[in-house]
């Protein structure tokens, strides 16, 4: 088994449609810590799992600098953005998104 992990760094703004009262529904932004993780049990035709610069491509062309709201189709949590991520990625089974210090979702497949 191959496993690749890509740690990049984005920064974003949103703001969460919540079912109670909280600071998170009003505009604000993070430099995002993603960690995409892809495995795989054989290389493709070039000797890799998935290439670093496409995991880079989909996470930073679409969500880096980006209002996060308007760019993707969910309520932008960390859980939701992780789970995305992954859908977005070839041979992805994991995703670490963390928007502050010690506030990390992770999204698994099963």
């Amino acid at each position: 088994m191959y496993t690749v992990i890509k740690r990049m760094e984005i920064s974003a703004s949103h703001f969460l449609n919540l079912s109670y009262s909280s600071k998170c529904e009003q505009l604000h932004g993070h430099n995002w810590i993603i960690t995409v993780y892809c495995r795989s049990y054989e290389l493709d035709e070039n000797g890799m799992v998935v290439d670093f610069s496409h995991i880079k491509k989909v996470v930073k062309d679409q969500l880096d600098h980006k209002h996060l709201n308007d760019v993707l189709p969910f309520n932008p949590t960390a859980e939701n953005i992780a789970q995305w991520i992954c859908s977005q990625v070839s041979h992805c089974f994991k995703v670490e998104v963390s928007e502050s210090e010690g506030n990390t979702a992770i999204y698994e497949k099963d």
